[in-house]
């Protein structure tokens, strides 16, 4: 960041905090118990802090903060550039992680205005917006002029799985990746609340300098509004979904212009709006 150095924290455990725990479990198949070990995925209350002042609470899980603060700072439009998340600093607490955050005077009085100081819970993609207004932001709509091979969508759902490293321990994690036509899998970010991975990964997209345009988004969770949301301002033009979308996100993607995927699998999927973005091979 322009100032200071963040501390970047080991993906299997930041400051003390594991992503996942191992246990001694009672495992029952066909009426036989066996006594086997097992792994949870671990989720950490996260604070959010800008300018010395708390805006957020987020049950996350303990990866990549960095990432999710500038993604979560930009989705959620604290900030409308990446620098102007000047400075990051991750600190370990008893109770859990603070992200303390420096942004400019004036973004941080817009949010002051909004007076948001809440508990986000794990699967909650809206939390601490206090009017509708704050709640349902229409993003611009997207201008890219990507256009994505469905076997290439079907492919990054598929290599997806192979680079769930949380997930494949634990079996309990949501993974947003982006992925670039021609050249697959570029970033893959995995957290216990599905909107908290995708704003990791954006986070990662905007702090490395990549184009969020240039690629589409692959996500293992339903398509939610503010899933749809995320993925507009970021510029996004295609996200799939391996399960189902709502309905207002498919109205929002509809008005944004992002082409909307669902239930994508290997021998099928949904295309709920413009479906131009998306080739098929015949």
């Amino acid at each position: 960041m322009a100032s200071g150095q963040p501390v970047i924290e080991p993906l299997a455990c930041d400051l003390g905090w594991p992503s996942y725990q191992q246990l001694t479990v009672q495992r029952w198949r066909h009426g036989q118990c066996s006594i086997e070990p097992d792994y949870v995925a671990e989720e950490v209350p996260v604070a959010l802090v800008y300018n010395e002042t708390p805006h957020v609470v987020m049950l996350a899980t303990p990866t990549n903060l960095e990432d999710f603060a500038l993604g979560f700072s930009f989705t959620e439009g604290i900030i409308e550039h990446p620098r102007e998340l000047l400075a990051t600093r991750i600190y370990n607490r008893a109770n859990g992680i603070e992200v303390q955050l420096k942004i400019p005077a004036h973004r941080f009085q817009c949010l002051a205005d909004k007076g948001r100081n809440l508990t986000g819970r794990t699967g909650c993609g809206l939390c601490g917006a206090t009017t509708l207004k704050q709640a349902i932001r229409t993003p611009a709509p997207v201008t890219t002029d990507l256009t994505v091979a469905a076997d290439e969508v079907i492919a990054a759902l598929a290599h997806i799985k192979s680079q769930q490293r949380i997930n494949n321990k634990t079996g309990s994690v949501h993974a947003a990746a982006w992925a670039v036509p021609g050249s697959g899998i570029a970033a893959v970010r995995e957290d216990v609340g599905r909107h908290n991975a995708l704003d990791k990964l954006i986070g990662s997209l905007l702090r490395t300098g990549k184009k969020p345009s240039d690629g589409f988004a692959v996500v293992t969770s339903r398509a939610s509004y503010e899933m749809v949301q995320k993925t507009a301002f970021a510029g996004i033009g295609l996200m799939a979904a391996i399960s189902a979308p709502t309905g207002l996100a498919i109205r929002l993607a509809e008005q944004t212009g992002v082409t909307l995927i669902g239930f994508a699998r290997a021998d099928q999927h949904v295309v709920y709006t413009h479906p131009h973005r998306l080739t098929h091979s015949v």
